[in-house]
């Protein structure tokens, strides 16, 4: 099996799908994937706390803790966030008080993603930049995803992202993360910038074919996975409620939810 980092080749991008609980982690990896994150969205709304908000710290240990348990070989990476503090001494605190299961045994996690917003506000390049530098010292093998926001909150500025790739790329980060509704340009531009691999989400617009020949290395799902499942949950709900049967034909069976692990 490749480690975590080995995954990442520009080109030849893995698709990284995100869980929010056992089961989905468990079908995921069942269906071949090498590797499996977390969706903060789903973890933020399994406790009914807003995404992004800080308040996800405690359930995100908790399904870490979990995922190790079940899939103990298969690589994990984790969305962190913007690191749940401001400063990188808290930051590295809670990277630690998170995911190490012993000072012995190192952390349960290979990866994982921060980003460099809050609530909808970028923050200056040289917040996340000292949290990665201070991450990567404590923890050398955690392969470390600097989150670049500016695209996703809607700011549409690439020089102020490849700014920020360079900043981050030199504070040692392993990747870079830049999410939003790219066009393959810009990812190009992106890519041929980027001295770390670059990580985008699911595209609408493309295949991973597409993707691969713009230079990714990473394609994750985010929240697309949680937010599908919940959509066909209504839809279903909604044919009960138009008093139809129910439609069971492409709907996992109850045996195979039983039979996972």
């Amino acid at each position: 099996m490749k480690s975590f980092s080995e995954l990442h080749v520009p080109g030849d991008p893995f698709i990284l799908p995100c869980a929010w609980d056992v089961a989905s982690a468990q079908l995921f990896a069942e269906a071949g994937h090498p590797a499996v994150g977390t969706t903060s969205l789903g973890v933020a709304a399994a406790i009914g706390a807003a995404d992004e908000d800080r308040e996800t710290l405690t359930a995100t240990a908790s399904l870490a803790a979990a995922l190790r348990q079940a899939l103990p070989d298969l690589p994990l990476t984790c969305d962190f966030e913007d690191g749940y503090g401001d400063g990188p001494e808290s930051v590295v605190d809670a990277v630690r008080e998170t995911f190490a299961a012993d000072p012995a045994a190192g952390l349960i996690v290979d990866g994982i993603n921060i980003q460099d917003s809050r609530q909808g506000r970028m923050s200056d390049p040289s917040a996340l930049a000292a949290k990665v530098t201070a991450i990567k010292e404590a923890f050398p093998a955690l392969f470390v995803n600097a989150r670049i926001d500016t695209f996703w909150i809607g700011q549409d500025n690439l020089g102020e992202v490849t700014s920020r790739i360079d900043a981050y790329a030199d504070a040692g980060a392993d990747g870079i993360f830049v999410p939003g509704n790219l066009d393959l340009e810009t990812i190009e531009t992106i890519t041929a910038r980027s001295r770390v691999p670059l990580n985008v989400l699911a595209s609408a617009r493309y295949s991973r074919s597409s993707l691969a020949e713009a230079g990714v290395a990473r394609i994750s799902t985010g929240s697309l996975l949680y937010r599908a499942a919940m959509s066909e949950a209504l839809s279903s709900l909604q044919i009960l409620a138009g008093d139809r049967p129910a439609q069971t034909a492409n709907v996992l069976s109850y045996r195979a939810f039983t039979e996972l692990g």
